[in-house]
């Protein structure tokens, strides 16, 4: 339902107004076409009219987009867009806007297609379809892990595997799985938080429930795939730079018969109490010229969560610290 229209006006600095504008205001017809509400550049002012309901998440678009100007002098189509699907903007009743580099869709979800975005995600998606084994190694917040439950579910739906089995090594801090409450999947549960948001939105909650209890998805901690053969099954092991050299081993030799695995990492991260001794480092070193396993290496460009995360990133690593944030 509509609320009565508003009409507002956004100050910008003088110096980056232009730049933000784009080409012909070509950007300002851009973000337009996300709103039901009319922008009118005037001076270094953007007017703004249209409803009361969205006048708080345009400005919160417009301070985000200075905030990016003032810091990189320049903000690329790709952070247009995550700035407006974090404030809420999908496209504005009569938007007509599509952008010409939205990539392909990789499965139809519950909330709307799930869509390759860039080059190396495109890359990553492909390679999952061709090879028997991927890895995708990199930082936060690059979509390794939510592409992979994508293509996970995607392979389900279209019966090419029987079930989902996502792994996690399971690496304590200060308690161990004997001492929480709860049976198996109660005391795993916070480790697989990751993989059942991206589940809650590829599907519904109510349905990844179903899918758990009659055993189409099974979440299990590494250990527990000791002794198994993993046949016609899409196989995902998160958080890979946390297994040991042998626990890798162990992993990626229980592949059976038509299955995938996709094993996602980010090297920054490793919470083994000697970093030299991760299987994902060791994994990348000795098996990337093996026909049938893929590698796709993915930077802070690739950041598709709020764009300060790239900033934050690339913070860290000027700084040679190692955030321990996933």
């Amino acid at each position: 339902m509509k609320t009565d229209p508003i009409q507002f006006d956004i100050e910008i600095n003088d110096v980056i107004f232009p730049l933000l504008l784009g080409e012909g205001d070509a950007n300002l017809r851009y973000l337009e076409g996300h709103f039901d509400s009319q922008l009118t550049a005037r001076g270094s002012r953007i007017i703004v009219k249209g409803p009361t309901d969205e006048s708080d998440r345009i400005k919160r678009v417009f301070s985000d987009l200075e905030s990016l100007y003032l810091r990189r002098s320049d903000v690329s189509a790709k952070d247009i867009r995550t700035i407006l699907r974090l404030a809420g903007f999908t496209g504005g009743a009569s938007s007509t806007v599509v952008p010409v580099d939205q990539g392909p869709v990789v499965f139809d979800s519950s909330r709307g297609p799930v869509r390759a975005r860039g080059e190396n995600q495109e890359r990553y998606i492909a390679m999952i379809e061709q090879k028997a084994i991927v890895f995708g190694i990199g930082p936060a917040g690059t979509g390794k892990t939510y592409l992979a439950v994508a293509k996970a579910v995607d392979w389900y739906h279209r019966r090419l595997v029987d079930k989902i089995i996502l792994v996690r090594p399971v690496v304590e801090t200060g308690e161990t799985l004997g001492f929480l409450p709860g049976d198996i999947l109660e005391k795993v549960d916070p480790y697989f938080r990751p993989l059942y948001d991206a589940l809650d939105e590829m599907l519904t909650r109510e349905k990844v429930r179903r899918f758990i209890e009659r055993g189409a998805i099974e979440v299990a901690p590494l250990a527990y795939m000791r002794g198994r053969t993993l046949n016609h099954a899409f196989v995902i092991l998160d958080e890979a730079q946390n297994t040991t050299s042998g626990q890798m081993k162990m992993f990626l030799t229980r592949l059976g018969i038509s299955s995938r695995a996709v094993l996602t990492g980010d090297l920054t991260q490793i919470d083994l109490t000697d970093a030299s001794k991760s299987g994902l480092l060791e994994a990348q070193q000795v098996l990337s010229q093996i026909e049938g396993i893929g590698f796709v290496d993915f930077t802070d460009t690739d950041v598709v969560r709020h764009p300060l995360v790239a900033d934050i990133l690339r913070a860290y690593q000027n700084n040679n610290g190692d955030p321990k944030n996933g």
